[in-house]
């Protein structure tokens, strides 16, 4: 059964650039812009959701929780 959406967290990187990581999945992600990590999370959500059961929102809070 798949979930309707999919909650990252969101921090700056120690190393510049910002990384997110799925709440209750193992997805992670970088990138150097925050464009970019929209993208990036795209990408990840469907390359580890198949047969269609992908959630329909993505959705990213930051390290404080104000996401």
């Amino acid at each position: 059964m798949s979930q309707s959406e999919i909650i990252f967290s969101v921090q700056e990187s120690p190393e510049g650039g910002y990384e997110a990581r799925a709440l209750g999945y193992s997805i992670f992600t970088q990138a150097d812009t925050l464009d970019e990590l929209k993208t990036m999370l795209r990408d990840a959500v469907a390359c580890h959701f198949t047969n269609g059961d992908k959630p329909s929102v993505i959705r990213g809070l930051s390290g404080n929780g104000q996401g």
